[in-house]
């Protein structure tokens, strides 16, 4: 009788050991996969900041270059990208107020000129995935160290970009003109 609870025992353990073993793997694979998915969600928040930047730098530059006077000015706080009365009719210059991919309760800091804002930059101070092959407008992140180095500034004289249009497809060409068709007269 006392081996048979000893073999019980031993096997009990075993199962045990077991059940140790696959939870160890699962929690190597289940690290893997959350490094996996952080890095993903960054590289879309990267994305997002390089967009929304451009859009700012689009709209601070619309704001500068579509001033009443002959003296052009910058926008005194980002509301008036939003609503600028400064003309008969109102004209926006961004859709929205748009928020800092990576700090979502934090304004936006900004790029300012003697009182007037330039630009906008974020206040993460996380180190970039994406350090090369950035379009070129935006080569010069290329040696940030964090996202707060990458600064989205309208310089007078610059070209604003137009925002992206879209192309229709490719019509193919049949190498020759069709006809007109001619019905027959009765």
């Amino acid at each position: 009788m006392q081996t048979g609870k000893i073999k019980t025992f031993q096997q009990t353990g075993f199962t045990y050991m077991g059940l140790l073993a696959v939870i160890a793997i699962a929690g190597i694979g289940m690290a893997g996969v959350g490094i996996v998915w952080h890095q993903d969600s960054q590289r879309e928040r990267e994305k997002e900041l390089l967009f929304i930047g451009q859009a700012y730098r689009n709209a601070i530059g619309s704001y500068y270059e579509n001033s009443p006077s002959t003296a052009k000015q910058f926008p005194q706080k980002l509301q008036d990208l939003i609503l600028d009365t400064r003309l008969p009719i109102i004209k926006r210059h961004i859709r929205q107020l748009y928020k800092d991919p990576f700090a979502h309760d934090k304004e936006w800091n900004l790029v300012l000129q003697q009182g007037q804002i330039t630009g906008v930059y974020s206040s993460s101070k996380l180190k970039p995935i994406k350090k090369a092959g950035l379009p070129p407008e935006f080569e010069a992140f290329d040696e940030a160290e964090s996202y707060d180095k990458w600064r989205f500034v309208y310089t007078p004289g610059s070209s604003v970009a137009a925002p992206p249009v879209s192309v229709p497809a490719a019509i193919p060409e049949t190498g020759s003109v069709a006809e007109p068709a001619v019905t027959p007269s009765t």
